[in-house]
């Protein structure tokens, strides 16, 4: 995923891969991530030559083994392919170089007492004043001095820091902050949407949906949604009828933006005849904000859920944990998989018989349903 720093399990993976011979996009390719991700970690946090570092890999075409006097590396080495890789000197490097140049405007440095500022904003504290009343209350009474003057941000990243000593009493006594909390609490990308604007979503919300989409009578309404691989660098497509929990995969092996996902989903409900595409739920992810495009090309009207409503879509929720029986959340790359690969498993899971379905698979009802409109 883009911006997620390395973890140590994956600097492990480039060092026994490295020692391996393999080149930086081969192991780019192997731990799912960027050729550039790689060669950067290897040429910002690598040992040297090795010679104090007992532990690492060296690459076969390193200076000991790779190098040919008078002539060089051979075509396509060398570089960074020289130095000798340790993923603990390497993590150890990266943490030191992603340390705060300086010390925070409430927080003391190394061997040094707490600011006196620090003692002014704790006191308000327990007058239970919000860290942004506070913010703004010292800019008013001490207009001509800014060494006074501290941001709501400073703060809550010195009540945190505090929450490992003694004011975590006062944060579960609810007295530093009104949540009550010792750390703060990651925003979902779920929750961003959430409060985003989503202007495709205007008028295509679920409660237009046709009445015989609610009550599953009549097959040809569909949930849709994206299964993200591990380390999100992956995903592909899972598409279930509501009558008769017939479900269709589609594989995106580039990228999951809003043309792919399109185009994908396009080539999948041609596969089925007109009176089966009727509609499609999904949810407000910034995939489909072409879907009129997808409408033009099938017939088939998007309609979307509200935030953060899994329930909305309960028939897709369901199906795609039981993909996870193939799909481990951890370690699958779906970009592995081709579309022949994905219909076979979706052939499976049509075949399994379903209790909702009176013990039929879907695949039966389904064709039970096409026969009886044949005739």
């Amino acid at each position: 995923m883009p911006g997620r720093r390395l973890s140590s399990v994956e600097r492990a993976q480039i060092e026994v891969l490295f020692g391996q011979g393999l080149s930086f996009p081969q192991i780019a390719a192997v731990i799912g991530r960027d050729r550039s991700t790689v060669w950067r970690e290897v040429s910002r946090n690598h040992c040297g030559t090795g010679g104090r570092v007992p532990t690492g890999q060296r690459h076969p075409y390193g200076p000991d083994r790779g190098y040919v006097a008078g002539v060089g590396y051979p075509k396509g080495w060398g570089g960074a392919y020289r130095w000798k890789y340790c993923h603990r000197n390497a993590g150890a490097k990266a943490q030191w170089r992603a340390r705060r140049p300086r010390g925070g405007k409430l927080r003391p440095g190394w061997g040094r007492p707490w600011p006196p500022l620090w003692q002014t904003v704790r006191d308000r504290l327990r007058q239970r004043h919000s860290p942004g009343q506070i913010a703004r209350s010292l800019r008013v009474q001490f207009p001509d001095r800014p060494e006074m003057w501290v941001s709501h941000e400073t703060i809550y990243q010195a009540i945190y820091f505090q929450a490992r000593g003694g004011m975590r009493q006062e944060l579960a006594r609810q007295v530093a902050l009104r949540s009550g909390r010792a750390v703060r609490r990651p925003q979902s990308r779920q929750a961003a949407a959430g409060r985003g604007s989503r202007p495709w979503v205007r008028d295509f919300h679920i409660s237009t949906r046709p009445a015989e989409a609610n009550d599953r009578a009549v097959p040809g309404h569909w949930e849709g949604d994206l299964v993200i691989g591990a380390r999100g660098s992956s995903a592909i497509i899972t598409l279930v009828e509501r009558a008769t929990r017939y479900v269709m995969l589609g594989a995106l092996p580039h990228s999951r933006v809003s043309e792919q996902v399109i185009d994908v989903l396009t080539g999948l409900m041609r596969r089925l005849p007109a009176e089966l595409r009727k509609t499609l739920t999904w949810d407000q992810g910034i995939e489909m904000i072409q879907h009129p495009v997808f409408t033009l090309a099938t017939d088939c009207k998007v309609y979307f859920c509200d935030p953060h409503s899994p329930w909305q879509r309960g028939s897709n929720e369901n199906t795609n944990g039981l993909l996870r029986q193939y799909f481990p959340r951890s370690s699958t790359d779906f970009r592995t998989y081709t579309q022949d690969d994905l219909d076979t498993i979706a052939r499976e899971l049509n075949g399994r018989p379903r209790q909702t379905l009176n013990w039929q698979n879907p695949t039966e009802a389904l064709h039970k349903y096409l026969v009886a409109t044949t005739t």
